[in-house]
């Protein structure tokens, strides 16, 4: 309900008939800017679009527009104690080992492992961005162990309690699995590094639309396969769904985080858009694996 793909589809032609996207840009401050002035003017024109079809549409659009926010989630709050932060990620790890959702991502993600192991016939190296306290990264590590596939994976985040937590869970079950420090939004601390695969999951709705434009192109620098995102679909059911979820742990401010993520997720035309700013082509491609939203640019 919340995709709005008639209204959105043709709002966008409407910009390329113009002429105004997708915009060339230098450097990345620039990209960012831009990133998120056309994201701004396709809501407005996807708004204007749904008024000219009326009825549905256009409940469906004020609906979308009643429940956009650009609220910060407590867990990126500067201010919160580490410590509080790191009892969050952990109750979403609990949540996503329950509801399955890590077997989910490596179902996701192992097809474009083993592609690009035949490929080069190499060790494959993948880092993760914004991993938190590393479910996705260990529970991966865990699955290429098992299979005996020659892949090094890096998670990384910027709180360090996270760092310290994923290196001790990776000790204590002897997953070769490191982490370490790195800024999402600049990837220049990689210096010469080099990675195949370069992934972040359930944390796109943390960055504005020209953040993960800025994302995807230095990824461009550094991976030599793929920058894959990995986020919750938007729709209703999702945006009252998850905070009930959430709050079956009884932590009051990751129920409050589970209600503005589901309420910042974007749709698949607005990834495909933030996609094609960044690289200046259309070597993407946005699919729906019920409940989530995946974007995969090759490169």
């Amino acid at each position: 309900m919340l995709q709005l793909n008639t209204a959105g589809f043709k709002a966008l032609d409407n910009l390329r008939t113009e002429k105004v996207f997708p915009p060339k840009w230098q450097n990345m401050d620039e990209l960012e800017k831009l990133t998120d002035d056309s994201i701004f003017r396709f809501l407005a024109e996807r708004l204007k679009v749904s008024k000219e079809l009326g009825g549905g549409f256009l409940l469906q659009a004020l609906l979308d527009q009643t429940l956009r926010t650009q609220e910060i989630e407590h867990m990126d709050n500067q201010n919160i104690p580490e410590s509080e932060k790191l009892e969050m990620v952990r109750a979403l790890d609990r949540q996503n080992t329950v509801m399955r959702l890590y077997s989910r991502y490596i179902d996701i993600l192992l097809p474009l492992i083993f592609e690009t192991a035949e490929r080069t016939k190499r060790e494959i190296r993948v880092l993760e961005l914004a991993s938190g306290s590393g479910g996705l990264a260990l529970a991966l590590g865990e699955a290429v162990q098992q299979k005996n596939l020659p892949v090094s994976i890096t998670g990384s985040d910027i709180v360090q309690a996270y760092i310290e937590e994923g290196n001790s869970l990776a000790a204590e079950k002897n997953i070769p699995v490191n982490f370490r420090y790195l800024n999402a939004l600049d990837m220049n601390e990689l210096s010469k590094e080099v990675f195949d695969i370069i992934l972040i999951s359930q944390s796109l709705h943390h960055f504005t639309p020209g953040q993960l434009s800025v994302m995807i192109a230095q990824s461009l620098q550094h991976a030599t396969t793929a920058f894959v995102g990995i986020d919750g679909y938007r729709s209703m059911l999702l945006a009252c769904g998850i905070p009930l979820i959430a709050g079956l742990q009884g932590i009051m401010s990751f129920a409050l985080d589970g209600f503005t993520s589901a309420r910042k997720f974007y749709t698949a035309l607005e990834l495909d858009m933030i996609a094609e700013i960044a690289t200046g082509k259309r070597n993407h491609n946005v699919t729906c694996s019920w409940p989530l939203s995946v974007l995969s640019v090759r490169f």
